[in-house]
Parts: C-alpha cells; sequence; structure tokens
C-alpha cells in the first residue's frame, strides 16, 4: 500500500478504536452515566468512584486494549517505519479524549496511550506504571500519577529517540501526547494548586 495511504487509514482506525466509549458503555450497564458525574470524565478513576473497583478495572483495561490494538493494526499493515505506530497511537489518545458517539466527550487518555506505548516502546510503559501508582501511594492524587507518568515516559521516548533509536516519528510522539494528556489534566492541575482535588478514596 503507498505510504501516505497507511499513515491515513491508521489515524482513522487508531481514532475510531480510540472512540469507543467503553467507561460510557460500563457505566450505563450499572445505570450511572459517568460524563454526568463527578469529574465528568468516562475513564478509570471516574467510574472507580462513581461505580466501584470492578468497573474501574474494566474500563482500565478497556482502554489499555484500544491503545495497543491501534498500534497492533498499523503495524500490520505493512512495515513502513515507526510513524505509522505513532500516528495510531496518538489518534487513539485523541479519539478516547473526543469520542463522536458520546457527544465529544470522554476520558484524560493517559490509559490509552499507555496501551499503544507498550506495544512500540514496553519497557518504558513501564515508567508510568511504576511513578504513578507511587505518586499516587504517597499523595492519595491519581492525577498527579497520571501527570508525572506522562511526563516520565514522556521524557524517556524523547531520550531514546535523540540518543539511540534516532526516530522523528518517537520524537514527536514523546513530545506531542505527554503535552496533550498533561493539557487534559488542566483543571486537575488548579485544583491541585488550589488545594481542593480529590483525593483516592473521595466518592464523586
Amino acid at each position: 500500500m503507498p505510504w501516505a495511504f497507511v499513515l491515513a487509514l491508521s489515524g482513522v482506525i487508531g481514532y475510531l478504536l480510540g472512540a469507543i466509549p467503553t467507561g460510557t458503555m460500563i457505566g450505563r450497564s450499572r445505570g450511572v452515566d459517568l460524563t454526568a458525574v463527578g469529574s465528568r470524565k468516562t475513564g478509570a478513576t471516574n467510574a472507580l468512584r462513581a461505580i466501584g473497583p470492578v468497573a474501574a478495572v474494566l474500563v482500565l483495561v478497556g482502554d489499555f486494549a484500544k491503545g495497543a490494538a491501534a498500534v497492533l493494526i498499523a503495524r500490520a499493515l505493512g512495515d513502513e517505519g515507526a510513524w505509522p505506530q505513532v500516528i495510531a497511537a496518538g489518534a487513539a489518545v485523541i479519539g478516547h479524549s473526543y469520542s463522536p458517539f458520546i457527544g465529544w466527550r470522554g476520558g484524560r487518555g493517559v490509559v490509552t496511550a499507555m496501551g499503544g506505548l507498550a506495544v512500540i516502546l514496553p519497557w518504558v510503559a513501564v515508567i508510568p506504571l511504576v511513578v504513578g501508582p507511587i505518586t499516587v501511594a504517597l499523595t492519595r492524587y491519581v492525577s498527579l500519577g497520571s501527570i508525572l507518568g506522562t511526563i516520565g515516559a514522556g521524557i524517556a521516548v524523547v531520550w531514546l529517540s535523540w540518543s539511540s533509536i534516532n526516530s522523528t516519528a518517537l520524537l514527536v510522539y514523546g513530545l506531542l501526547v505527554p503535552l496533550f494528556i498533561v493539557i487534559s489534566h488542566r483543571d486537575n492541575i488548579r485544583r491541585l494548586l488550589d488545594g481542593t482535588e480529590r483525593k483516592l478514596g473521595q466518592k464523586a
């Protein structure tokens, strides 16, 4: 297939997979509309507060799978280098955050990005899995763990793209996807600075 077509198809597939409203579907199966409670986000954290731990785990697994599947499909389209995978991963994060199936709403993209990264650079995906839980354990702020884990993974991707892999695609991914996720947490950042951010265990 022509390279431009592979890139475009990877983006479309990534976006549509990411846009599957996992959290909304699980929430509605429990009689809860996640877009109307708590943070109004469809991710695992809001699911935990609004529905409970079992639903939160299901949402987390589903959101992770969307990002991973997007990259795996892009990779299967052909050996076209890192760009199709990076585009699919980034598009999945955007689709998750702005899903047309639920009025252009969604989550913040952390777990979906982690799923994509787990396929592109598996060992780098370990960074948010370590930094995030440690931060949450110390502070009980899930949002802070998500932000610091995302930044840590982004720094690692950028460093690898410069030092050894020499990949412009990974450099772009390591800069733009973490930036998108951090910006999506801007309301959390304001509350963290104000001291009003909800801690783990507080109900929506």
